[in-house]
């Protein structure tokens, strides 16, 4: 189980090895390591004394100002902005989703671009999204992606789109899903230094149908990596990039 492996293809090709399947929950893509500004599509277009600015104004909840320096670095580049980020995330998946195993059970994160999956996705993976799959007994119910916030990646969307993928999936063994369900501990970031956004769906879910477990990544360095909500054993699988180890699950 892994999630936020942000252009790390080498440990992904070894990440299912004694596993029956891996599970990801997104963010294959990396536009910008906030530990390494040297590393991602916003440094190798811009450069890193730019990164360094645009994380240290993230990192404050300067969006506005971080928005005008990308709309300033942007309006240098040659060409359409959507086509130039485009041809960089293919140029990334294009060493990802190789490097998944058969089989491999797989949803959006926040920074994916869920029109070009199909493209990559070999015939060992699954991509779910508010779709369920039976694994070794146990029903695992997928969803991807994030809600919107002021950072504007690429696959947030609004809350009643994502509750009622929630809604579909009914009762499942494993709820595996990007982002978290809405609690303070599992979405508080204690290096950035802000709460991201959890979903209450999710939340309510958990406490409604009582899944075995509920698997995310999205927080890096979240102030609790797992805690007990009722019957349901809650577990930030994340954040792979920086780790390498995915998180086994067995039953």
């Amino acid at each position: 189980m892994v999630s936020d492996v942000h252009g790390n293809a080498r440990d992904l090709a070894r990440a299912g090895e004694g596993a029956d399947a891996l599970i990801c929950l997104g963010d294959l893509v990396l536009f910008l390591d906030y530990a390494d500004h040297s590393r991602g599509i916003f440094p190798d277009l811009f450069g890193v004394e730019n990164a360094d600015r645009l994380v240290e104004l993230r990192t404050a909840r300067r969006f506005e100002e971080a928005r005008e320096l990308g709309a300033r670095l942007w309006g240098g580049v040659e060409g359409d902005r959507a086509a130039v980020i485009e041809r960089a995330v293919r140029k990334q998946y294009a060493e990802m989703f190789p490097a998944f195993p058969t089989p491999t059970y797989a949803t959006y994160g926040n920074v994916d671009m869920p029109h070009l999956w199909s493209e990559f996705a070999e015939a060992g993976t699954t991509v779910l999204d508010g779709g369920r799959a039976e694994i070794g007994g146990w029903v695992f119910g997928f969803v991807g992606g994030g809600l919107r916030t002021p950072m504007r990646t690429p696959y947030e969307i609004g809350d009643e789109e994502y509750a009622a993928k929630i809604e579909a999936l009914g009762e499942v063994d494993v709820l595996c899903t990007h982002i978290p369900p809405e609690v303070p501990e599992l979405v508080y970031d204690t290096v950035a230094r802000r709460f991201e956004r959890g979903s209450r769906a999710l939340l309510d879910a958990i406490h409604r149908t009582r899944p075995r477990y509920s698997l995310f990544g999205h927080v890096h360095q979240p102030l609790a990596r797992r805690m007990r909500i009722g019957a349901t054993e809650c577990v930030n699988v994340g954040h792979f990039a920086s780790s390498g180890t995915p998180w086994a699950l067995e039953w």
